[in-house]
């Protein structure tokens, strides 16, 4: 039996009106925005399910743009986002997608460019009560929640990478709460996932990276 505490029902700190359409929408992209490497210069958001046919009056594209700018669920900023956008010099579009049929209804994808040219493509979906999942990073499908320390670590699907993953966080004695692999196939692309309940030391990163078939990591502390 699943129960429930109190913060479940009444839901998160936010900007109403919808704990799926606003807190929701801005928490995904907030934590999109936590991976992205550096700054934001512009963000394409395509909406699919009931975000794509209530987002304007729920609020959802202010949610997410302000998301992107670095706003939580309860900044009152988040209300004018477009025009914080503009201040903050950071371009926005968004798509309408009523056709694709997603696994969750209130799904949207964040493609984001860096100053730098760097780009980073995030899916996320807003599952209820202002909690989120990240489905999806730069087309490998992934699964995570950002409600704990996550250590993302994109790299060649070869033995020992794993291996080698663990070996760091067992020295810096992270304690993990989940961790799990994901593929596009064997020996392509793969995504390690590490969930923690603690701060993970930034220092593991180096340690990481001397593996040669670790292509790149991110780091997002809860």
């Amino acid at each position: 039996m699943k129960f429930l505490s109190i913060f479940d029902v009444i839901g998160p700190n936010m900007i109403g009106p919808s704990s799926s359409h606003t807190a929701g929408a801005c928490s995904m992209a907030l934590l999109a925005r936590k991976m992205c490497p550096e700054p934001i210069k512009k963000v394409v958001f395509t909406l699919y399910g009931s975000f794509s046919k209530t987002y304007h009056g729920h609020g959802t594209d202010r949610a997410l743009l302000g998301g992107v700018l670095g706003f939580d669920t309860d900044d009152a900023r988040i209300r004018d986002a477009f025009e914080w956008a503009k201040k903050m010099g950071v371009e926005y579009e968004f798509v309408i997608d009523e056709e694709t049929r997603t696994d969750h209804p209130n799904t949207a994808d964040m493609d984001i460019t860096g100053v730098n040219g760097n780009r980073l493509f995030v899916r996320g979906e807003s599952i209820g009560g202002g909690k989120i999942k990240i489905v999806q990073i730069n087309g490998i499908d992934v699964e995570f929640t950002g409600e704990y320390s996550t250590l993302i670590v994109r790299q060649i699907d070869k033995p020992g990478v794993v291996a080698h993953i663990t070996q760091c966080l067992s020295r810096h004695e992270v304690n993990i709460a989940f961790m799990r692999l994901f593929r596009e196939d064997k020996g392509a692309t793969a995504f390690t996932i590490v969930e923690s309940d603690e701060q993970i030391p930034e220092e593991i990163l180096d340690e990481i990276h001397k593996n040669e078939n670790v292509q790149d990591l991110m780091l997002v502390q809860m």
